[in-house]
């Protein structure tokens, strides 16, 4: 496809090939649906490129080698292949189909496996292997054929996206998200523009984020620490009607251009958290990538998470950097006169960034020639490859078969969606001897012993993993038991979050409720409201200290008297999905 010029010898064909071989070894292929390629039409292009554009790109595809390079030295970090025309027009109309198949409700979500990518190309010039614009062309068209009112575009491409912030710029219609490594402008494309100051034009104030990375080496935490901190915010309020990613895997671990730590399950919860918006509809559309299997293995995360499977838990030390957290306080600083979430924050601009002393020392240091620098990232390619053999081991594990238990009576099964599993409850004389050892009170009542069969019946379905998560109706008294209970089985982190009013059992003897108090003394003031105050609550507070937490289990216990209504309390608990392999109890009061 770009066969003549050594700027892109790394985009190369084994980057779709090998992530299909990837999913096909995951046995993920067979569980999607196929959306058949097709060629972008021109009308299509045109609707985001100038005609000029298009005519130099058709132009091409006769040319030989000599002309090929003069037309490509027009521009940046692009080359011309007489294929180069019809593979853009593939990879343009295989995304418009998966917008189709999205908008339509054929299917939920999906993921488009293209190239070349699309996200630096401009209205009128191609650029960064990048001929065609396909997720803005994307967004066009869902504007266009389905009258989407807002979009958001979410790139977490290592290289910033400066096509696709030119083209919507101006449009308030459009969010626009990217993080990127920077390193103060020392990175490719070196834009100004690429900035966090750059918060769109117009109209479109507030609705282009740039979010830099001032150094290489970012990870999991400093990912996570985007999406809670500044994102997902804006997103929830931006409230989109379609979600499109530009989904570059270059910002992985090993790969060559992002030189970041971040390992591929940390795509699975990014997923994750934008299948929350825009009733799920998600379109996850290929950019950069070049560490094959850096690539391979992130491509896999992310389908199975579309796919619904549990989200593997993430790995590292949940605490951002401190040039991560510079970036997050400056893109909230630059975008708080735009957004009511932002409204009473109490924050400034910094200007002595850490990062600035580093690239000094950068520069000071003496650079080696380019044989001694393919040699060195030869070796590391290696070296990423077998960590990342041993480390998607470690991580990965087998899907319980059912997703969710209840017990109910047989009676009221039809009631239930299919994949629900209906547990029968505890022997009697089984709820006494776990229980009355340490709560003999609890056992005197058989209203109780019945609402703790039922609920033990579940929870004991979840430890043994044979469903993902499960529902009980039990008194709020009931959580210590199953606290209690999961510690005595082995699961030594549960983390439990309480909403409402609800009597609470103590328990101080064994360290168990030590972490949960925080959550629940916290929990009084999520039920004052479920705007923008219960978004920051749970983005700002509740998950980055549940993922600092790493909990085996999560119980989330829902009493009366709350003012969350059911959608609330449903974000919160999609949002917890993400921890402990996806184990929840939920004990309804």
């Amino acid at each position: 496809l770009l066969g003549f010029s050594p700027v892109c010898d790394i985009e190369v064909p084994e980057r779709l090939s090998s992530s299909y071989e990837h999913l096909k070894s995951y046995h993920l292929v067979e569980r999607c649906v196929h959306v058949p390629a097709r060629e972008g039409s021109e009308e299509e292009i045109l609707l985001v490129h100038s005609s000029e554009h298009l005519e130099v790109a058709k132009s091409t595809q006769t040319m030989n080698e000599e002309e090929l390079k003069r037309v490509s030295a027009n521009y940046d970090a692009f080359f011309f292949h007489p294929n180069t025309y019809r593979c853009a027009r593939l990879a343009v109309g295989a995304t418009l189909q998966l917008v189709d198949a999205v908008m339509s409700g054929k299917v939920c979500n999906g993921m488009a496996l293209v190239r070349p990518p699309g996200h630096h190309s401009q209205r009128n010039a191609a650029n960064g292997f990048c001929l065609f614009n396909n997720v803005a062309i994307a967004a066009e068209y869902a504007k266009l054929k389905y009258n989407v009112q807002r979009i958001l575009i979410v790139d977490w491409d290592v290289h910033h996206g400066q096509g696709t912030q030119y083209i919507f710029e101006e449009d308030p219609s459009v969010l626009y998200f990217s993080w990127h490594r920077y390193e103060h402008r020392e990175f490719w494309p070196s834009l100004k523009e690429s900035d966090y100051d750059a918060v769109g034009l117009g109209k479109g104030k507030g609705f282009n984020i740039n979010l830099p990375w001032n150094k290489v080496g970012m990870g999991n935490s400093d990912y996570l620490a985007a999406f809670f901190h500044v994102l997902l915010p804006m997103a929830f309020e931006f409230d989109p009607e379609l979600v499109i990613v530009s989904s570059g895997y270059d910002s992985g671990i090993g790969d060559p251009e992002g030189q970041m730590n971040a390992t591929p399950e940390v795509f699975a919860h990014l997923t994750h958290f934008l299948m929350q918006l825009a009733n799920g509809k998600l379109c996850i559309i290929l950019e950069g990538g070049y560490h094959l299997k850096s690539l391979s293995e992130s491509v896999c995360m992310t389908v199975k998470t579309l796919l619904g499977d549990p989200v593997p838990q993430i790995t590292g030390e949940m605490a951002p950097c401190l040039s991560a957290v510079e970036s997050i306080q400056n893109v909230r600083a630059a975008h708080k006169p735009y957004w009511k979430w932002l409204m009473y924050e109490d924050m400034s601009f910094l200007q002595n960034l850490s990062s600035k002393s580093h690239l000094l020392k950068k520069a000071d240091s003496n650079p080696c020639t380019e044989h001694e620098s393919k040699i060195t990232n030869d070796d590391e390619t290696v070296k990423v490859e077998k960590y990342l053999e041993l480390h998607m081991k470690n991580i990965l594990f087998p899907v319980p078969p059912i997703k969710t238990a209840i017990t109910e009576s047989e009676g009221s099964a039809h009631v239930f969606p299919v994949p629900v599993h209906l547990v029968k409850q505890m022997d009697k004389t089984e709820i006494k001897a776990l229980v009355s050892d340490f709560y003999s009170d609890l056992v005197k009542e058989d209203k109780m012993l019945l609402s703790l069969s039922s609920m033990l019946a579940i929870l004991d379905k979840i430890l043994k993993k044979e469903v993902c998560n499960g529902i009980a109706e039990s008194p709020a008294s009931a959580v210590a038991v199953a606290l209690r209970h999961s510690v005595c089985f082995g699961f030594q982190r549960v983390l439990c979050v309480f909403v409402g009013d609800m009597e609470i059992i103590p328990n101080t003897e064994d360290g168990i409720w030590g972490f949960t108090f925080v959550l629940n003394s916290f929990s009084l003031f999520l039920q004052d409201a479920e705007g923008n105050d219960f978004f920051s609550a749970v983005l700002g507070f509740i998950l980055p200290v549940a993922y600092s937490y790493q909990p085996n289990l999560t119980v989330i216990a829902v009493g009366p008297n709350r003012s969350l209504r059911i959608s609330g309390i449903s974000l919160l608990f999609a949002s917890l999905q993400g921890l402990a392999e996806s184990r929840i109890l939920a004990v309804m009061e």
